[in-house]
């Protein structure tokens, strides 16, 4: 049997279900003329597949026709049950189990092509010599350098121990650098950052998704802070759209005592039985705890920040997030492709449906209305329920997380992006050892070293001169004198986090940014009120 015949009898027998379940019976008077059967489906679904096959334009590939009918069909139930080709399904199970197969490098897009940010340590990118800054000039010889940053990603990634052939554009070579790199396993964390801030607040960046190892991920991270003096700890799930639902259990049973509820599962078939999953494990961990949400916050981050909501373990800071409370199953089919199915609705501790109304049946609007990350952007509120709490706070359910301290995120605009843009392509030549008087800039490799010192990298006056006359240079950059010093500070931050990456790591780059993160500085700031929520809730324990 084909993979297209096998979709299409999927999307038959899908759609049967769907229509009987929707439908059910009509009256008899109309029955004859108006029932819908999964043979009218198959008959109609069958005529309109010949009817492109022999009419459209060019000719159509089947295989795709047949993907989005079954995906349209998914989402006509609701935005989150969605189908996944061959390579979808595969990125999903990579993203599940912590780690892919590639070869090792952050990457990001910028005005003339994809470059590499930085390189993960121990990975094949890594052994080879990949460097910040490398551009991506072909991909096995294909010309990658009008690609956009997924599809070089999708290029390099591939099966374990195959070749690749990369050769990119280098700052401090004349010729473009040639590499063979065999695929190997690139690591996916759940947690990307990790670093203390002021007195004693740790901070831990959990925005990499709920997968297999986040709950030892977030130990380990506890137990490295904790030994460095951290006393009270930001958890940042900004961005965070989710991931496994055990996961979220184990996160919040750091926090709270074993056998509460964390959250209730509400389906109606045997993949979702209805019922309270509670915490599990010894004794919670006492750190005052903020936790940090935005509108990329979704689903498991949700259930995470709820939980600790409901029971005032802590403080939620930041803005609101996206709202899902959908439970997805995922169904493998055959042919290596697949799909999640919404089989539950799950609740907070004490009852708050956190999913927002998508009954106007608006897929773009749903997803970029609720969860838009930016927050300047007006987007309506949905009403919402209130449910009363046993302490006698009234939250409200249908909306997503609203924080209990509402902050803005960073600002960012267009001149901000030139901004980083300028910043990149400078530092670029810095670290390659071209910028005139400051040579000794110049970095072989990055060190990969997660975290930075308050004092390391000033920008110094003249480094900042060297920035601007090279930025205003060059017109691409679209930056005038007045704006660079209108935007002086942000512009010192981007090149410190510029510099940071190029010496250390990733990491080291996004640590600069957080600690002037306006969300971040609020966190530390309310910190004291969180501590009181400890005494409060976990003395008596």
């Amino acid at each position: 049997m084909t993979r297209s015949y096998f979709l299409y009898a999927i999307l038959i027998i899908a759609l049967g279900a769907v229509v009987g379940g929707v439908f059910g019976k009509f009256p008899a008077a109309t029955q004859a003329d108006t029932t819908v059967t999964p043979a009218k489906v198959s008959a109609d679904f069958r005529e309109a597949l010949e009817v492109i096959e022999n009419n459209y334009v060019g000719k159509p590939d089947s295989e795709k026709t047949l993907d989005s009918a079954v995906q349209g069909m998914l989402w006509s139930l609701d935005p989150h049950s969605q189908f996944f080709t061959r390579d979808e399904f595969r990125k999903l199970y990579e993203e599940q189990s912590s780690q892919f197969y590639g070869i090792g490098v952050s990457i990001l897009q910028h005005r003339d092509g994809v470059y590499v940010q930085s390189v993960i340590p121990g990975t094949p990118a890594d052994k080879a010599g990949i460097r910040y800054g490398d551009r991506f000039v072909e991909v096995d010889g294909k010309d990658a350098r009008e690609w956009t940053s997924a599809e070089v990603s999708g290029n390099v990634r591939g099966e374990r121990g195959t070749k690749v052939k990369v050769k990119v554009e280098r700052a401090a070579s004349a010729a473009p650098v040639e590499f063979e790199i065999t695929r190997g396993g690139v690591p996916l964390p759940s947690i990307r950052n990790y670093f203390l801030l002021s007195d004693g607040v740790g901070y831990i960046g959990l925005t990499g998704g709920f997968q297999e190892t986040t709950s030892e991920e977030l130990n380990d991270a506890i137990a490295d802070l904790q030994k460095r003096g951290m006393t009270s700890l930001v958890l940042d799930v900004r961005g965070n759209p989710g991931g496994l639902l055990p996961q979220a259990i184990d996160v919040v049973s750091k926090f709270i005592p074993s056998g509460q509820t964390v959250v209730s599962v509400k389906g109606r078939s045997r993949y979702a039985i209805s019922q309270e999953l509670r915490s599990r494990g010894g004794e919670p961990n006492r750190l005052p705890l903020v936790v940090l949400v935005n509108g990329g916050s979704a689903s498991a981050s949700e259930i995470v920040a709820g939980a600790v909501q409901d029971y005032r373990r802590g403080l939620v800071v930041g803005s609101d997030s996206f709202g899902k409370g959908l439970v997805q199953r995922v169904f493998p089919l055959p042919y290596g492709t697949g799909l999640t199915l919404t089989t539950a609705r799950f609740y907070t501790p004490f009852g708050r449906s956190l999913q927002r109304d998508y009954s106007n049946g608006s897929i773009y609007e749903y997803f970029t209305n609720g969860g838009a990350e930016d927050e300047e952007a007006p987007r309506p509120k949905p009403a919402g329920v209130p449910v009363k709490l046993p302490d006698g706070r009234v939250l409200m359910g249908g909306r997503g997380i609203e924080p209990d301290v509402a902050v803005k995120g960073q600002a960012f605009n267009q001149t901000r992006f030139r901004i980083n843009d300028a910043a990149f392509y400078f530092v670029r030549q810095l670290v390659a050892g071209k910028i005139s008087g400051l040579e000794s800039y110049k970095v072989d490799r990055q060190n990969h070293q997660w975290s930075i010192a308050p004092d390391a990298f000033p920008i110094t006056d003249r480094l900042f001169e060297a920035f601007r006359a090279y930025t205003l240079a060059n017109k691409q950059n679209a930056l005038t004198a007045e704006t660079l010093a209108a935007e002086a500070d942000y512009a010192r931050m981007r090149l410190r986090m510029e510099i940071a990456t190029a010496n250390y790591s990733n990491e080291a780059g996004i640590q600069v940014l957080l600690e002037r993160d306006p969300q971040v500085l609020k966190a530390v700031e309310v910190m004291p009120e969180a501590r009181g929520f400890v005494d409060n809730n976990l003395a008596s324990r």
